[in-house]
């Protein structure tokens, strides 16, 4: 324990003098070694916090920006694959509005309405000869999906043989 002794002065001020008892001493020392040993345990926990957090920007951030431009290319192939989707799904529609058209205009039902008419026996509506006329249909124009999606020759495989019919 430390103990404060006044000095005689010149009256308006005093000093403080500290004086210790040997075994006190002993025992601040001890504390003051503690104290040090634990400041030098945060010390090396706080390098070795420093270097991780180098180690981690060194090591780890360069392969997470590699990732990031990698994912951008894969988020981009995506979204082509999208926008293909959705190209294809016009022209189906497109194609299908017109195959309803063609079944109107030309369709099975007449075909299917003089089959019967020459089956029921009336001879003036069965025998008489329809003129086929001959349907214009020119096809639109449809994409390649080749032209979307480029084949390697290296990736094309010629088929074997399983695909020739035997004769």
């Amino acid at each position: 324990m430390l103990t404060v002794c006044p000095q005689p002065g010149d009256g308006l001020s005093h000093s403080m003098r500290f004086t210790q008892q040997p075994c006190q001493a002993k025992e601040v020392e001890e504390t003051i070694e503690g104290l040090l040993l634990r400041l030098e345990e945060f010390c090396s926990l706080a390098d070795m916090i420093r270097s991780d957090t180098s180690q981690i920007l060194e090591e780890n951030i360069p392969l997470l920006k590699a990732k990031v431009v990698e994912m951008r290319g894969i988020y981009a192939k995506v979204d082509q694959l999208e926008a293909f989707v959705k190209m294809v799904r016009r022209h189906v529609s497109f194609l299908e509005a017109h195959v309803l058209q063609a079944e109107r205009d030309h369709g099975a039902l007449s075909q299917a309405l003089r089959k019967w008419l020459g089956s029921s026996g009336l001879p003036a509506l069965g025998n008489k000869r329809w003129a086929p006329v001959a349907p214009t249909f020119e096809l639109p124009a449809l994409y390649r999906t080749e032209d979307y999606f480029p084949v390697d020759v290296g990736e094309v495989m010629p088929r074997a043989s399983s695909c020739q019919r035997r004769l």
